[in-house]
Order: C-alpha cells, then structure tokens, then sequence
C-alpha cells in the first residue's frame, strides 16, 4: 500500500479514536457527509491515472493489468469508467 494511502486509512482510524463521543459523532458524520463526491473524484482521477498507463507505448491491458495487481477485466471496466456490480455497463442487444 502506497504511504498516501495509509495515512488516509490511518485518519480514518484516527477519528474512531476521538474520546468525546460527541466530537466524534461530529467528525465521523463531517466526513460520511463529504464521501459521495469523494468517491467520485477518486474514481475519475483513477480511471485517467489507468488511461495513462495505457497510453504508454506497447501498454495492454494486461500489461497494465499485471502492474496493478489486479485483473485484465478490471483494467477495461476502469477504463471505460464502469464500476460496481455491472449495473452501470451498457446491456447488450438481444437478437430476435
């Protein structure tokens, strides 16, 4: 994990600790309120920072793919900006 990433994970961590429950209440709910656009923030600056990678000369998606950790599949759906369970990809036409 890269170390930007722990010191989110230990923020969070940090602000489970607040011993006024009131203060923490506070807190935690400051930032549950400010997640949804967050969430999408890191996921578009995700998804440039995979296009990038792609850009590369002789990039793959499985090259990229390896470089990440993770699956070829999950390369592509980034890519595409597609996320979660499948609900936001495009169906596929049913031939009659």
């Amino acid at each position: 994990m890269s170390e930007e990433a722990q010191r989110v994970f230990e923020a969070m961590e940090a602000l489970e600790r607040i011993p006024d429950p009131v203060e923490r209440a506070r807190a935690l709910g400051a930032v549950l309120k400010g997640l949804p656009g967050q969430n999408k923030r890191m996921k578009e600056a995700r998804q440039a920072a995979v296009k990038e990678l792609l850009a590369r000369d002789g990039a793959s998606l499985r090259s990229v793919a390896a470089e990440l950790g993770v699956n070829f599949s999950t390369v592509q759906d980034i890519a595409k900006g597609y996320s979660g369970s499948g609900r936001s990809r495009p169906k596929k036409p049913v031939d009659e």
